[in-house]
């Protein structure tokens, strides 16, 4: 029982990080109808940075916000420079786009900080809580995380649903030139998009850093469980992201910690195509399209 409870303190840590990452392609997906999958690289990047920051004496707060403003500045200027150049052509250009734009960051970070696996320090303990005589895998960084992720999916919650700008954000996005017509900034909210993607996608990185090593591709594999969980929960749905993380976290705790870590990825694979095949537009995905 106390091998159960840890896995799934350990499921829910891990299944946070995957949710963040998922919040950031949900939100990039509903202001600007493309997936970035460049959004790892730019958080791995950000966390060279915030890394950058303390090294130099920095708190770990004036690294994290440092992090989630050059995440802001970094997406901006990705969609201003790259992405506007072939956004009037078809949409794979875009996809195609971030592809090599997660090669070149990549390959980039390497040669700014070397490519010596580094540690990142956190402001909070990853010692788990003691509850009685017993430790629970459940430590005040853990707590944090969960906490921030919670707080991010409330904000995009709010931000779309709530206000003007997240309205204008999906007309931009679902009918760019009747928004137009409308007196709509177009591209000013397709970059706002972009750069709020990737400031959380920037809070991702770190996030999952103090509890992995950094190199140039820690965030590879989260950004394949981040999609993954992003595509089971429903690419619109900021909640759907969430859910879909926490529980591919705890799909992948359960299977690593009785079926052995080598199974992790066929695991999620399996659970991914069997919900695509009973909803293929994900679990909290809308019945119907929806006006924006």
């Amino acid at each position: 029982m106390h091998r159960f409870i840890d896995l799934t303190l350990n499921g829910l840590t891990l299944g946070s990080v995957y949710a963040a990452l998922a919040l950031s392609l949900v939100l990039i997906w509903r202001s600007t109808r493309v997936l970035n999958f460049s959004q790892g690289a730019m958080a791995m990047f950000t966390t060279y940075v915030a890394l950058s920051v303390i090294d130099r004496g920095g708190s770990y707060w004036l690294a994290l916000l440092v992090a989630l403003v050059v995440g802001l500045v970094l997406g901006g200027a990705a969609e201003r420079v790259l992405v506007r150049r072939v956004e009037s052509g078809p949409p794979l250009n875009a996809v195609i786009l971030t592809l090599g734009l997660f090669i070149f960051i990549e390959a980039l970070a390497p040669m700014i900080w070397g490519g010596k696996t580094r540690s990142f320090p956190t402001h909070f303990s990853n010692i788990g809580i003691k509850v009685g005589t017993s430790r629970i895998d459940l430590s005040p960084f853990d707590i944090f995380t969960l906490v921030a992720v919670v707080v991010i999916m409330a904000a995009l919650i709010v931000l779309f649903q709530g206000t003007n700008l997240g309205l204008r954000m999906r007309a931009a996005a679902f009918a760019p030139e009747v928004s137009r017509l409308l007196g709509v900034s177009v591209g000013r909210l397709l970059t706002l998009g972009w750069a709020l993607a990737a400031l959380v996608g920037a809070l991702s990185g770190v996030l999952i850093a103090p509890v992995v090593l950094l190199s140039a591709n820690f965030m590879d594999s989260v950004l394949v469980f981040g999609f993954t969980a992003a595509i089971l929960g429903g690419l619109d749905s900021p909640v759907g992201a969430v859910v879909g993380g926490i529980g591919m976290g705890l799909i992948l705790s359960y299977i690593g910690g009785y079926l052995g870590a080598a199974l992790d990825t066929m695991g999620a694979l399996a659970v991914l195509i069997a919900v695509l095949m009973v909803r293929p537009e994900g679990i909290f995905a809308a019945q119907k399209q929806r006006r924006v």
